[in-house]
């Protein structure tokens, strides 16, 4: 039996008009279905009218300027409606889903569907891969950003500068650096998927206890650091 980072999966990832995954607006999506051992992948991606102004800030980390989403880009509604249809049908193939920071891009695309009038009607058979919980539960003393591309560099996956932050080149950075995961770390090979997508309910949950008493201990006495996994619907302090 191979393990679980050579078979089939599926990555996906958003680029967006900002940080607040229920107010903010999915600009660009983008769904690798990929076969590691065959070295086939196929990519699907959209282009949305997100509805309302793209802000500089965001235009300058994804170059998606609100007269280009307008000009190009489809109805959000479409897009949403479609990327979900293909999610499903990735799901029904049994293929596991990768997203680095999971309930980031996952979160936001709940409410972008609940806003349409839509639902994740695949949410139950998700199996989630999150290479950002597994490079935390596997080398959490590493005093290095844990930003997609310093992570990649990392452990040498290629994300060259110029193509970051494209919702595309993101979600197959992502899926790469599961394969370099899987490689350079047995005790995560070993794992099946599901017991893999369960231990990362478990992880996420530790790292965000940690993390919220460390804040809480140098710099917010306040600070409360979400613990839900892979969606984040409820957050509260842990």
């Amino acid at each position: 039996m191979h393990p679980w980072y050579t078979q089939p999966l599926a990555a996906l990832d958003f680029e967006s008009t900002g940080l607040d995954v229920a107010t903010d607006r999915i600009v660009s999506a983008a769904l690798w279905r990929i076969d590691p051992l065959q070295g086939d992948k196929s990519l699907a991606q959209w282009l949305a009218d997100p509805g309302i102004d793209i802000p500089a800030q965001a235009t300058r980390i994804h170059g998606i300027t609100t007269d280009r989403a307008r000009r190009e880009g489809r109805p959000a509604v479409e897009v949403i409606a479609e990327f979900a249809a293909h999610l499903r049908d990735a799901v029904d193939e049994g293929r596991p889903v990768v997203v680095y920071n999971a309930p980031y891009d996952l979160t936001l695309l709940h409410h972008e569907l609940a806003r349409h009038g839509q639902r994740l009607d695949c949410a139950g058979q998700l199996r989630v891969i999150d290479p950002l919980v597994l490079d935390l539960h596997a080398d959490p003393h590493r005093s290095q950003s844990r930003r997609l591309g310093r992570v990649c560099a990392h452990y040498g996956v290629s994300l060259p500068d110029e193509k970051a932050h494209t919702a595309a080149a993101d979600a197959l950075a992502a899926a790469r650096l599961v394969w370099r995961l899987g490689h350079a770390h047995p005790a995560l090979a070993g794992m099946s998927v599901e017991a893999l997508h369960a231990a990362q309910v478990r992880w996420k949950a530790e790292q965000a206890a940690a993390r919220q008493a460390r804040l809480r201990r140098t710099t917010d006495p306040a600070a409360v650091v979400p613990a839900s996994w892979p969606l984040n619907l409820a957050p509260a302090a842990v």
